[in-house]
């Protein structure tokens, strides 16, 4: 079922989807096929089409001053942030490192007595360090008590995670265990139902904004550019893993 969750997208995700359509239409001489493939790379290709679609899945999060969220059991930071790199011991910063940077951010205003930190490795990373270890390793650094940091034990998706940290507090649906839920703002609303589901009461704390606030448009948001296409395939596959979850039964029971 992971793999499946994971590679699916792939396939109907762009540009994924964009080859496929050209490819069927060459294959099967369906011009019109080809050509839409062709149009719709275009089009998610273009800023202003990114930035839509992904500030449709940040909505209706905003960023938190740390000072106005309330205490909780446990601030849980969700993984995907770090890049296994040779010569970097505890790996390199992706784009998500924000959700680090907000979990100690918390922890140190003192909104809750633990910081966990999901364990972060699929089953075919097998040879690689988890980056739960890695970010525990980091903030240590930092001066964060080793005593106050906890780690999941795997899960390779967010679904899991949640299932994971719900194990690691031992708590069933409805335990009233409150806890304090950092991830990007494009990821906030699948990974707070999930854990709500797991039996937590959560309150959201988003980070990693993609969209700029009153960034305006200019000629260059009409143009193709490959960030645009990031943005645009990361949004869709948000809305597809939340749809994976409706129809597998993990939410909305």
């Amino acid at each position: 079922m992971l793999i499946l969750n994971k590679i699916l997208p792939l396939l109907v995700l762009p540009p994924g989807i964009c080859l496929v359509l050209v490819a069927v239409g060459l294959l099967w001489r369906r011009k019109g096929l080809a050509w839409a493939g062709v149009f719709l790379l275009f089009v998610l290709s273009v800023p202003v089409v990114g930035d839509s679609l992904m500030r449709g899945v940040e909505w209706p999060y905003d960023r938190i001053p740390v000072n106005r969220v309330r205490r909780a059991d446990a601030v849980v930071v969700l993984s995907g942030m770090i890049e296994h790199t040779k010569g970097a011991p505890l790996g390199e910063w992706g784009e998500a490192a924000d959700r680090f940077e907000g979990g100690l951010d918390l922890f140190r205003a003192g909104k809750a007595p633990l910081l966990v930190f999901t364990y972060g490795q699929l089953p075919w990373q097998k040879g690689m360090a988890p980056e739960g270890e890695l970010l525990a390793k980091r903030a240590m650094s930092l001066g964060i008590p080793a005593k106050s940091i906890r780690l999941t034990g795997q899960g390779g998706n967010t679904a899991e995670e949640a299932v994971e940290v719900a194990r690691l507090f031992g708590i069933g649906k409805g335990s009233g265990k409150k806890i304090i839920l950092v991830t990007s703002a494009f990821h906030m609303r699948r990974a707070a139902m999930l854990f709500t589901r797991a039996g937590f009461l959560v309150d959201p704390y988003p980070v990693d904004f993609r969209t700029a606030e009153g960034k305006r448009p200019t000629i260059l948001s009409l143009l193709p550019d490959a960030e645009a296409m990031d943005e645009s395939a990361t949004a869709i596959r948000e809305v597809i893993g939340t749809g994976f979850y409706l129809a597998t039964g993990w939410l909305g029971r």
